[in-house]
């Protein structure tokens, strides 16, 4: 095992500048500070040494906060390439609060795929949840706030999931200890499995648990969302694959979301809320991939999404020039940008082929090896599904979101003003461009940090630019361009807001009210009537006796000893004369009475 004073914890250097920035006023400095985090983070990824590092003791626990190994040591490479970008993409901005809310989130993210036990994962997922809330509010509209209050939520649900499920295996197993145990199946799980994985699937935007994801992402700021779309998922697609790899219910499970993403994307107006559906999708692959468990399907996973966040960071921050260009993302108000906007329809469409799996592009190395995997695996219906999903992520992203928002049949937009790019968001999108390209036409770029070898005892060797393979995918993408150009009328973008199971929340929602807050208002209303009629009166009442009790009773009592001791003293310091006289006839005067009431008594 490698000592720990040669091992760089990337989480460190994001949370010291997320605590300076503010410090700091000049533009300038603002950017050193900003840009230093991602580039030591780059290095440690390639530099830091696999093993155990950082070992903590705490309350009588042990705490791993740097494991990296080949599994973890490619999600951090690949979130540290996405902060150098996201960052790079973001140095307009002058809002250290927004910057300091995207260091905290990436610090929680890499925090958690470094984490050894439950808890460092627990403290890392709650800063991601933490951090990502603000970049949703910090868009500062009515919508973002109510989006970021909702994303919240889902969150700590989430994160009370995997809390409960932690302390449960703490006490049934006596550690804390991240790892996959021996033997452990869907079949033979326990309840703080179950539970764990509830939490895990809540961050991986899981069907029915997504909603969350196309509601915040879209409402998020233009650089926070780019951000938001690389960390949170993929930081769970990390933790399942560490825990939970071949269980049954993930293969299902990511076969339904590969689809369902896809049909929902391709109803959708808004730029940024079809790219939100598609990480739905997107993740479905890496989740099967997940639940089928081989070898390949694994390495397909993590390759997805190694490659998923380069080309999604892209699209969101292509989406993101758009509207920080035009001022708005919907496709029904764009059109025609092609010709004011060439650099980032050219970089869109890097982001959008590589997503459809075209050949060149790193998504066709990617989601053709978990779709070939699971064809191998005889999970027929899995493959299937993630085909249809195929083709359905060319039409909406591919095909249908480009042509509305920079072609629509409209003629060069020259009347819309629009705000011109700087040139830091062109550089942030053309490091992701470069990767994506590269990645496609050299697979061992990527291929050589996959954690299984590629190699005929693990039965995964793939070539992705076999002859077939290729055929295979430009078949498919040709298709896929015929459905368009025939349903081009079908799927023209609308302004309505599409619901999906934000509909079953919203009837939850409103059958709460009927069962719970209208009966509570309806008893509030009544016990307010009781006290309008029957208790104000009561209380006028006694407060009428209190006033009387006061006044001739307390008062009485009182002022008349006061007034009878008064009296008294007046008559006392008249009688203090000084006069022998006086004294002797008062004394006469007393003896008097006093053998008055003797004789009459």
């Amino acid at each position: 095992m490698a000592t720990s004073e040669t091992f760089i914890h990337p989480s460190f250097a994001f949370l010291a500048a997320a605590l300076l920035l503010p410090l700091f006023r000049g533009r300038a400095w603002r950017g050193v500070i900003l840009l230093l985090p991602p580039l030591l983070a780059v290095y440690a990824a390639f530099t830091n040494p696999h093993g155990e590092h950082l070992a903590v003791t705490w309350l009588g626990q042990t705490l791993t906060l740097g494991r990296l190994d080949a599994l973890s040591g490619l999600f951090v490479q690949v979130f540290s390439i996405m902060s150098l970008a996201g960052l790079v993409f973001s140095l307009h901005v002058d809002d250290p609060a927004q910057h300091a809310a995207a260091l905290l989130y990436v610090a929680g993210g890499l925090g958690a795929v470094l984490a050894g036990d439950y808890l460092t994962l627990f403290v890392c997922w709650e800063m991601m949840a933490v951090g990502s809330s603000f970049l949703v509010f910090m868009n500062r509209t009515r919508e973002s706030v109510l989006a970021a209050f909702r994303y919240f939520l889902y969150h700590i649900f989430g994160g009370l999931f995997l809390l409960a499920g932690l302390v449960l295996r703490h006490k049934a197993l006596g550690t804390f200890a991240f790892t996959a145990l021996p033997g452990l199946t869907q079949g033979t799980a326990q309840i703080y499995d179950w539970l764990i994985l509830a939490g895990f699937c809540v961050n991986a935007a899981v069907v029915p648990l997504h909603a969350w994801l196309p509601d915040a992402y879209p409402r998020g700021t233009v650089t926070g969302s780019v951000f938001m779309c690389a960390y949170t998922t993929k930081t769970a697609v990390y933790v399942l694959m560490r825990g939970f790899a071949g269980w049954e219910i993930l293969a299902a499970a990511g076969t339904i979301m590969a689809v369902y993403g896809v049909l929902y994307a391709s109803m959708e107006n808004n730029a940024r809320r079809i790219l939100s559906y598609h990480i739905v999708s997107q993740v479905g692959y890496m989740v099967a991939g997940i639940g089928v468990g081989t070898y390949m399907t694994m390495n397909g996973a993590a390759a997805h999404a190694y490659a998923h966040i380069l080309y999604k960071g892209l699209l969101f921050m292509s989406a993101g020039a758009v509207l920080y260009s035009s001022g708005t993302a919907k496709l029904d108000e764009l059109g025609g940008l092609a010709g004011r906007l060439p650099w980032v329809m050219i970089l869109y469409m890097v982001a959008a082929l590589s997503i459809s799996g075209m050949p060149v592009f790193n998504g066709f190395i990617s989601k053709t090896m978990t779709i070939a995997g699971a064809a191998e695996a005889h999970r027929t219906l899995v493959a299937l599904g993630l085909e249809v999903a195929a083709v359905g992520t060319f039409i909406s992203v591919g095909l249908k979101l480009p042509y509305f928002a920079f072609w629509g049949g409209r003629p060069l937009d020259a009347k819309r003003a629009l705000k011109p790019l700087p040139a830091n968001m062109y550089v942030g999108m053309a490091i992701l461009a470069v990767l994506c390209v590269a990645q496609g036409l050299r697979p061992e770029i990527l291929y050589r940090y996959l954690p299984f070898a590629l190699n005929e005892a693990n039965h995964n060797l793939y070539e992705p630019w076999a002859p077939w393979n290729v055929f295979q995918a430009l078949m498919l993408l040709g298709f896929s361009g015929l459905a368009f150009i025939l349903m081009k009328n079908v799927i023209t973008p609308h302004k309505a807001l599409n619901l999906d199971f934000d509909w079953f929340y919203r009837l939850v929602g409103r059958a709460c009210a009927k069962l719970v807050f209208r009966p509570c208002a309806g008893l509030d209303g009544f016990w307010n009537n009781v006290y309008q009629t029957a208790g104000l009166r009561f209380l006028k009442f006694f407060a009428g006796f209190t006033v009387f009790f006061d006044r001739w009773i307390i008062d009485g009592l009182v002022d008349n000893a006061a007034r009878g001791v008064r009296g008294l003293g007046r008559l006392g310091a008249r009688l203090q004369s000084g006069s022998l006289q006086q004294y002797l006839a008062m004394m006469m005067t007393f003896l008097a009475l006093i053998l008055a009431l003797a004789w009459f008594g």
